[in-house]
């Protein structure tokens, strides 16, 4: 399904990337609307797709989850077998907040949230138990200096 935003929509969504909890009328006055024409934009906009799950983002440090790092991988594997069971242990393992799989010399990079290095310790030696890799290299974030979920509309 085709969907073109207008200015109204990207003000919309510019609205709702930086706070879906706020009220409709809240968004409709931020965008220069009233309630039910903001309603309904956001209703088509779901149905298009470009709206998916709404969820809140929760401080990981304030939850004690102190460590993020980020996991660079190398396999010797490329099988579809192997493939899917490295997705399914990823996919089934919530310390992985992100997994992409690249181009170039490294296959994958994950972004893993742990308390500490013993955590992450645990996750390491239950993921290399399920599935074989070449080479895992580990990199503590020292800090965070920009994280956002938003779009640049």
């Amino acid at each position: 399904m085709s969907f073109r935003l207008d200015e109204t929509d990207r003000k919309i969504l510019l609205q709702l990337q930086r706070d879906a909890g706020q009220s409709l009328d809240e968004i409709a006055r931020q965008v220069g609307s009233s309630k039910t024409p903001v309603w309904n934009r956001i209703k088509k906009m779901r149905e298009a797709g470009i709206i998916g799950q709404q969820t809140v983002l929760l401080d990981a440090e304030a939850l004690g989850f102190e460590a993020c790092f980020f996991v660079l991988i190398r396999t010797s594997e490329h099988e579809a077998e192997w493939q899917a069971k490295f997705l399914k242990a990823l996919k089934e393992r919530p310390e992985v907040q992100e997994a992409h799989r690249l181009a170039g010399d490294i296959d994958y990079i994950l972004k893993v949230r742990v308390k500490n290095a013993r955590a992450y310790d645990a996750f390491y030696q239950a993921l290399i138990s399920e599935v074989k890799v070449h080479n895992v290299t580990a990199l503590l974030s020292m800090e965070e200096i920009k994280a956002t979920t938003a779009l640049p509309l």
